[in-house]
């Protein structure tokens, strides 16, 4: 029987890949769009090229909401894939672990933009996870990361109701540069990131080099206009491959629960603010309240079904407690709107009061203490060699930072207990605030030789502790003897509403209840010239022209305040550095040189160090720095560098070491490694016959140089005994100019 035969061979088939492509114009720069040929199972995807950067954004949602919780789950984050700028993780494993501190504030920097658009009560997790696919050395990754994850949402079914963009703005030669290079960043006075809607600014970022407040309004509004194109775009991806959005109802509060915890309450909101202005006081007053009203909703009999059984209860406790609430937060604006009055009986524009001290431990390098009311932070600065800079592996093309901020947050400084789990994500950003805040004061390093970290302590926190460590930090430095260029402060600023009927109140110098129950937190640092940082972050659609100016100047205000009681503490940088920092001693040699200075495998340095008792550091250019802790080491290494180092000079008198002896002459070391030839002409002022009735190997002698040609150095015993000029010297040694016996090697006996 025949077997049946094999069917022919099939052949593959093409795959129908659905691209749509999409550009926009930004002040020139353009920015590609695709979507539809990547990650086809994220909820939205599309990735985002400016130059040679390019992004992956994928937004992706949970089916059903997630139970029992009062906060929306939304994560951010950006996953830095060092294949993206041609490199290999340095890890032991050679794979990208956990994320960067640039990820982890890139990430943050999306966040908080995106998530006050989002319904309310949506409680359904939300992932948003940005993929950096290729990075050029010239072009930033986060704005095109945060204007690709707007575009994600705005192509899913995640109910998001309008796109959102970001752009970067600097200050070059005076004039804004809208998404500048790292080039043109690298001479700019201002980085600015801004984002916001069509209509309205949600979220600024910016560390500046003291500028006035007026030009970074213009900044502002500069860049929010040149962002327009990116919205457009937007709008069109979604027109033509976004998916339906889910339907999703906004949850209501019941009429009946809001009168029933009105009538409850009644003015006991009141009564408490009047009668407890002590955080915790006020916090246990209103926590007793709430859980009264709670156990009072909860004795309430439940309406029977119409078959007669037990029916379930009106309102559930999560319900109850979000009137409450909401009661609270409309309690606490009436009062500033209405009376000016806030929770601890201040006006809108007062500051807490103030403490400062300087000094406080000992070993350190410096350390200063900040309170303002219930916020306590206290900065320690540690001064060290630059080669104790922190090491970069990252996709930027910085590799070292020479300057470190780290903001710790316990929980008992708001008088809670739970696990130390290393920093948050809220300790990493409030630490570079700071840090961006400072980095425009600290002297460069041409002047000041030093790693400098500062690491600020929270001790005691309701509100606003990421500015009070600028201005602990501050005190710190100058209690270090750092010569900042003029001393940094930095305040929180607040916002209360009225929608209906346009009202509005800034505050001045935040604490934890505005932040919580306000609609703005914004964060200015700076100096008394200008801003050396900002930050916002709001919960409204958008904040105006008007209110960004008047809430600038009220920040300046108190930061006059500030500094005014800084300066009284300290009022300048210390002249003297703490006795257990190290001595920094800078000099510079030949770049030529440094092979010498360093030697064979490193010996030449290690031997000067252990010798000296010293630690140095030798740059591409030939700086040197030697760093001692205490001793004459620091000079004992100078003079052992410089006579390395050192290169002969005509006419200059040496004292040296006779290394050999000829017919015709004796060498003679005047350096290091240098030695130089003395005819037999020039050994005395009477004739030699032979050069051991006048020196020996081993002998002390002063010589001169008097000629270095070719690399060889001729020296004169002759004219230091008889005194004579250089010009007299090459007079009378017919050697000179090439002649005679020639002269020794320089840089190397034979």
């Amino acid at each position: 029987m025949e077997s049946p035969s094999p069917s022919p061979t099939r052949g593959w088939r093409a795959l129908d890949v659905n691209d749509h492509t999409f550009t926009a114009d930004v002040a020139g720069r353009t920015f590609t769009f695709r979507t539809g040929k990547l990650a086809g199972q994220a909820g939205g995807a599309v990735t985002v090229q400016l130059g040679e950067t390019v992004v992956l954004a994928t937004a992706t949602a949970s089916k059903e909401p997630r139970e029992g919780i009062d906060f929306f789950p939304l994560s951010v984050d950006l996953e830095e894939k060092l294949y993206a700028a041609g490199r290999i993780p340095g890890s032991f494993f050679r794979r990208e672990g956990r994320p960067s501190e640039v990820a982890i504030l890139t990430s943050r920097l999306i966040d908080r933009p995106l998530r006050p658009l989002f319904p309310k009560s949506f409680r359904n997790d939300v992932q948003i996870i940005i993929t950096a696919l290729a990075s050029d050395s010239s072009n930033f990754i986060d704005i095109p990361a945060l204007t690709a994850a707007s575009t994600a949402l705005m192509l899913s079914d995640i109910p998001f109701p309008e796109p959102v963009a970001a752009v970067r703005v600097g200050l070059v030669d005076g004039g804004f540069v809208v998404n500048p290079t790292a080039a043109e960043m690298a001479t700019s006075t201002l980085d600015l990131r801004v984002a916001g809607t069509e209509h309205a600014i949600l979220m600024v970022e910016c560390g500046a080099h003291e500028v006035d407040e007026d030009t970074l309004i213009r900044a502002l509004m500069h860049g929010h206009a040149a962002m327009q194109p990116l919205f457009a775009v937007q709008h069109q991806m979604r027109a033509a491959a976004g998916r339906p959005k889910r339907v999703f109802p906004e949850a209501v509060e019941p009429e009946a629960l809001s009168q029933a915890v009105r009538a409850y309450v009644g003015d006991r909101i009141d009564t408490i603010f009047e009668t407890h202005h002590d955080k915790h006081a006020r916090i246990d007053a209103l926590d007793a309240l709430a859980h009264a009203w709670m156990g009072h909703m909860a004795e309430q009999p439940a309406a029977a079904s119409d078959n007669g059984t037990p029916a379930a209860p009106a309102f559930t406790p999560k319900q109850v407690k979000a009137a409450f609430d909401a009661l609270l937060k409309e309690r606490v604006r009436q009062r500033i709107l209405d009376r000016g009055v806030r929770p601890d009986g201040r006006a809108p524009d007062e500051i807490r009061p103030l403490h400062t001290e300087v000094g406080l431990l000992p070993r350190v390098h410096g350390s200063g203490l900040f309170q303002r009311g219930e916020t306590q932070v206290m900065t320690i600065a540690t001064l060290g060699t630059l080669d104790e800079e922190q090491r970069l592996d990252t996709l930027r093309p910085e590799e070292t930072k020479r300057f470190m901020h780290h903001y710790n947050f316990p929980p008992f400084s708001t008088g809670e207990a739970y696990p130390l789990r290393g920093p948050k994500r809220r300790e990493i950003g409030h630490g570079a605030l700071a840090e961006t805040a400072l980095r425009a004061v600290i002297p460069p390093p041409e002047s000041f030789p030093y790693a400098i970290r500062l690491v600020s302590e929270c001790l005691s926190s309701n509100g606003s502790t990421s500015m009070a460590s600028v201005c602990a930090s501050t005190l710190s430095l100058m209690d270090a003897g750092v010569p900042i260029t003029a001393p940094v402060a930095g305040i929180a600023m607040g916002l209360v509403t009225e929608d209906h009927s346009g009202r509005f109140a800034v505050l001045t110098d935040i604490q934890g209840m505005e932040d919580a129950l306000g609609d703005m937190d914004f964060k200015v640092a700076g100096t008394a010239r200008g801003v050396t940082a900002l930050q916002m972050d709001i919960k409204l659609g958008g904040l105006s022209e008007d209110v960004l100016r008047q809430a600038l100047a009220h920040a300046r205000s108190a930061r006059m305040q500030l500094l005014e009681c800084m300066t009284a503490t300290i009022p300048a940088p210390r002249d003297e550095m703490s006795p257990y920092a190290p001595r920094i001693t800078t000099l510079r040699i030949d770049p030529d040189l440094i092979g010498k200075l360093i030697g064979p495998g490193g010996k030449t340095i290690r031997a000067l160090q252990d010798k000296a008792g010293v630690k140095i550091d030798v740059q591409d250019d030939g700086t040197v720095h030697i760093a001692a802790l205490e001793g004459t080491g620091a000079e004992l290494a100078r003079e052992m560098i410089e006579a390395l180092t050192a290169t002969p000079e005509l006419g200059k008198v040496y004292s040296g070491t006779v290394v050999r002896t000829t017919d015709f002459g004796a060498f003679i070391e005047i350096l290091p490694g240098v030695d130089g030839l003395v005819h037999i002409s020039q050994l005395a002022a009477e004739r030699v016959n032979r050069v051991e009735d006048v020196v020996e190997v081993g002998d002390e002698v002063l010589v001169m140089v008097t000629d270095i040609a070719n690399g060889k150095v001729r020296l004169s015993r002759q004219a230091v005994l008889e005194g004579w000029s250089i010009e007299e010297a090459r007079a009378h040694d017919p050697g000179v100019g090439g002649g005679g016996g020639g002269g020794g090697r320089g840089g190397g006996r034979p």
